[in-house]
């Protein structure tokens, strides 16, 4: 349904447009007004096409970024599950001690390659996020999304509640208001 609209908008638009056309060239006394409309047609033509039966999205941007999303929350999972010691369930304070920020680099078979503080203001905290990610290893393989390089590097936020316990950004829920 809403295919067949914009096609007839589109249509209408592209009607509005090649009559402004003509009444413009005829006033200024343009000798290829029915050239100009017509190229104006075909072009109109084609845009109405296009939206009519548009094609499906194939960029390799638009599929990696569901799976990179899909791939953290698996890792995040997968952190929780390696340190349940750390994890905080429930809702989040309002004002939260620390939070850090760690880039990730695995390898296609999920061993981790490398692990840096992108961000903290919190030493201690940074140091229970490097542990909490060095005790999952190996983390799940992060199949096609390594292909290309053969390892995938992203970044994960790790929310804490109180100075040992936290969230990991990915699985974490809204924060309490104050």
């Amino acid at each position: 349904m809403k295919t067949i609209v914009g096609a007839e908008l589109a249509r209408s638009l592209a009607s509005c447009i090649a009559a402004c056309l003509l009444l413009s060239a005829g006033l200024s006394g343009c000798a290829t007004v029915q050239t100009a409309a017509a190229s104006v047609t075909a072009s109109i033509g084609s845009v109405v096409e296009r939206i009519a039966h548009p094609e499906p999205a194939t960029s390799p941007y638009l599929s990696s970024a569901a799976g990179l999303d899909s791939y953290k929350t698996e890792v995040a999972q997968h952190v929780v599950r390696h340190n349940p010691e750390h994890n905080f369930s429930g809702q989040l304070p309002p004002l939260l001690p620390a939070i850090v920020v760690l880039e990730i680099t695995v390898d296609r078979d999920g061993q981790l390659a490398r692990v840096a503080v992108q961000r903290a203001r919190n030493p201690v905290a940074a140091e229970v996020a490097l542990a909490a990610m060095r005790r999952s290893t190996p983390l799940p393989k992060p199949q096609q999304l390594a292909q290309a390089t053969g390892k995938l590097t992203f970044s994960e936020t790790f929310l804490f509640a109180d100075s040992e316990r936290y969230q990991l950004r990915s699985l974490a829920g809204p924060q309490a208001l104050e």
